[in-house]
């Protein structure tokens, strides 16, 4: 049988983009299966979530086969939110609110007027493209 995969994985994270189709999930699970058994690490299906991109039948009973709930949209990976509007300024308040704690943090601690300038340029470019690069 063949089946397109395409996936995303950072750390200990990944998620897996697939069609919903049983067979599929089927397959699915027995690979993870043996990664378990090849690699001696546990995957934490508890944790894990079944989430539907489009109109799909019979999700309970795929949840049930991988041993995973059902999510929905937006969801979060990595701290930043999947399927929300970009556009929209309520989606980038999180990015806002990591700043200010972090600028915070900064203000308590002496440092120069030229480090402080240089630690936040970086911050300040670094967050926002990480960000992006999800778009």
């Amino acid at each position: 049988m063949e089946m397109n995969v395409s996936h995303l994985l950072f750390a200990d994270d990944t998620i897996i983009f697939c069609e919903a189709r049983k067979e599929h999930l089927t397959h699915r699970g027995w690979i993870l299966a043996w990664f378990e058994a090849a690699s001696g690490l546990r995957i934490n299906l508890a944790k894990s979530e079944l989430i539907l991109v489009g109109e799909v039948e019979d999700i309970e009973e795929m949840a049930v086969e991988l041993g995973c709930r059902v999510g929905d949209f937006p969801v979060k990976y990595l701290g930043l939110p999947l399927r929300a509007h970009h556009k929209a300024l309520s989606m980038w308040d999180g990015v806002e609110e990591r700043m200010r704690r972090r600028l915070v943090l900064w203000k308590r601690h002496y440092l120069s007027k030229g480090e402080r300038i240089t630690l936040i340029k970086s911050t300040l470019t670094s967050i926002p493209i990480y960000q992006l690069s999800l778009f």
